[in-house]
């Protein structure tokens, strides 16, 4: 079966404003597909939707909030794909276990894990039946570093998540997205020297470029016969 097409698809992107999130959504404007981004700040909406133009629309969603997020579906009306890339990595990355504040660390999950969760609970409802979900992890789960307990368990989560929502809500697909090092705009404010050390060892020894990584989203939504998968772009750094 040829994969499928997303022209004239409606593809909703949560998170879709900057970083990963706007380059999946800008991919899938290219591909013919209608867009819709959502973004906790309705200023990211608004300066997104003017990068990308004709075809998006935009709307702010607080996925902390589980009565916002059904609002947010209940207006949205059906629709075809959905990748969700929100994250806040929160204070308890880099925290060694014996500074570590527990109450802090429950908030890492919030956003990429409870929010994922929520967004699934409520977008499942008016999704296309041959439609997919993209969740995104973290190359962590994999290559776990000192002081990042906690991140490395909740993006491990995310990747079994997907595993058992693939089961659940089949024939609607589910799959995630594991990027390694991602020169998104957060990224490219830290200084060379760090950004060097997160990729010299990799064999593409380079940051990946966030379009790079939106090709890995594109290629789930179309992938008709992949689910339960999780799909690693991170410049080889999960073999080294």
């Amino acid at each position: 079966m040829e994969a499928n097409s997303l022209s004239g698809k409606k593809v909703v992107v949560i998170g879709g404003t900057s970083g990963i999130g706007f380059a999946v959504a800008a991919a899938a404007l290219d591909a013919g597909a209608r867009v819709v981004v959502a973004s906790s700040r309705q200023a990211s909406v608004q300066g997104a939707l003017k990068r990308l133009g004709d075809g998006a629309a935009g709307f702010a969603v607080d996925v902390n909030e589980e009565g916002d997020v059904e609002r947010f579906f209940g207006g949205l009306g059906p629709f075809d794909q959905l990748a969700f890339t929100a994250g806040d990595w929160g204070a308890s990355l880099g925290a060694p276990l014996r500074e570590l504040d527990l109450a802090v660390a429950r908030g890492a999950f919030a956003v990429r894990f409870w929010g994922a969760l929520a967004v699934v609970k409520h977008g499942r409802r008016t999704i296309a039946e041959g439609g997919s979900i993209t969740l995104t992890d973290g190359i962590i789960a994999h290559r776990p570093f000192k002081g990042a307990a906690v991140n490395t368990a909740m993006l491990g989560a995310i990747e079994h998540l997907t595993r058992a929502l693939a089961v659940d809500l089949a024939p609607v697909r589910v799959n995630a997205v594991c990027p390694g090092f991602v020169l998104t705009e957060r990224n490219t404010r830290l200084p060379e020297d760090l950004i060097r050390g997160f990729t010299a060892r990799l064999p593409l020894a380079r940051g990946g470029a966030p379009a790079e990584v939106a090709e890995a989203y594109l290629y789930l939504m179309r992938g008709g016969y992949t689910t339960g998968q999780v799909l690693l772009v991170d410049g080889g750094g999960s073999v080294v």
